[in-house]
């Protein structure tokens, strides 16, 4: 290539070719750059402080954070115990947002404050290689449990403390929200069908506190008005009930989990209440693994269920979802609200923006797929009670 100096008065296209070259040489070495600092495995320590003291020499403490799919007893993340009162434990991470909690292996022995009331996830956020020393201040189970009330309104029923799951060879307790006035008026209504049922009306029945739908309902104008049906997950089953598709917590069993939900459970609640039973007024609703399968369900099942609210989706453990949406022929009809916080994890917006954008690549038009990304919001059921009211107002203006 040619000398090309001061204000280039002739060779332009070759001075244009050069400048490319340069941008193009730019943007790749940026690009690689970028995806390397988001794959980048950096090492964290993590050390006890000051702890109370064990009931036995051979009680263990875990980490158990969205990590590890919160799970309390985990041995990968097991801390060593290193001179008979401290503990420790050395792994390597991809940098991100991470939060978590330490236990004695259950959630019943999880970490608490002085006086035995919850407390709020730990944060961590990972850029370098990072060392952390954790002070716990109390442990649950040395705590007589707080006095928990009912809360759930008047509203708000048991369908069955046990209704069989065929597929699954389980029972499980389902709860509905009927809208104030149901017996006496004659008019049928939309139905909502929502996982997480133990967390969405009553306090008494939630693990780290409720979503408060039925309270946010009772605002709801009477010409609003829906049927909330909701299912309570399956404990250790949890995760691999709201995942279709198998990962290292076990066997996916979220296709029959829906199964059960499209061949009886809705043919009940079609049969027993007054709904509008068609898919443009049947919507799936759930967040976190429940946005996952709430995910799946409309995708696979557009015939059933026109409509789906996905909050905070765990879309990390189930990356072949994104195949079989590139893979779909979706419903042009179809309609998916997208919403997370911005301080969940390192992933979780970049993994809802990928996903809510392959769905506009399949034909959905950009108002029946909206996207919205809370500032400072976390992984709770806080920041979802806060969500239901622009997700409601954006289902119901079909």
């Amino acid at each position: 290539m040619q000398s090309i100096s001061g204000n280039v008065p002739g060779n332009v296209p070759g001075f244009y070719c050069f400048t490319m070259t340069k941008k193009i040489i730019f943007c790749a070495f940026w690009l690689l750059s970028q995806n390397f600092l988001l794959f980048a495995q950096v090492k964290i320590n993590v050390f006890t402080g000051k702890i109370p003291a064990l009931k036995s020499a051979s009680e263990r403490l875990f980490l158990a954070g969205d990590f590890n799919g919160w799970n309390p007893g985990d041995k990968a993340w097991e801390l060593i115990n290193t001179d008979g009162e401290k503990y420790a434990l050395s792994k390597e991470l991809r940098a991100g947002i991470y939060h978590f909690k330490i236990t004695r292996g259950s959630w019943s022995t999880v970490e608490c404050d002085a006086s035995g009331k919850q407390i709020d996830n730990r944060l961590l956020k990972l850029s370098t290689d990072t060392t952390v020393t954790l002070d716990v201040a109390g442990w649950q189970d040395n705590f007589t449990p707080a006095e928990k009330k009912h809360t759930a309104t008047a509203q708000v029923h048991v369908i069955s403390e046990k209704f069989d799951m065929p597929q699954l060879g389980r029972q499980r307790r389902v709860w509905i929200y009927l809208p104030a006035g149901y017996e006496a008026a004659k008019k049928k209504y939309p139905v909502i069908y929502m996982h997480d049922g133990q967390n969405l009306f009553d306090e008494y029945t939630s693990g780290y506190g409720e979503w408060g739908i039925d309270e946010l309902m009772d605002k709801v104008t009477a010409k609003n008005q829906c049927i909330i049906v909701g299912i309570d997950h399956g404990g250790d089953n949890r995760i691999t009930e709201y995942d279709p598709y198998d990962s290292k917590y076990g066997k996916g069993r979220g296709d029959d989990y829906v199964q059960f939900l499209i061949k009886n459970l809705k043919p009940y609640v079609d049969t027993h209440y007054r709904t509008i039973k068609d898919a443009k007024h049947t919507t799936i609703a759930g967040s976190s693994m429940g946005g996952l399968i709430s995910m799946y369900a409309a995708v696979k099942h557009p015939e059933v269920f026109g409509n789906a609210g996905i909050f905070s989706p765990a879309l990390w453990i189930a990356p072949d979802l994104y195949k079989l949406v590139k893979e779909t022929a979706l419903s042009k009809s179809a309609r998916f609200y997208f919403v997370c916080g911005d301080a969940e994890s390192d992933s979780m917006v970049a993994d809802m923006l990928k996903m809510a954008d392959l769905v506009k690549l399949k034909g959905i038009k950009p108002q029946n797929a909206p996207v919205v990304v809370i500032k400072g919001a976390l992984h709770n059921e806080k920041q979802w009670n806060g969500d239901w009211p622009g997700f409601y107002e954006w289902l119901m203006r079909k």
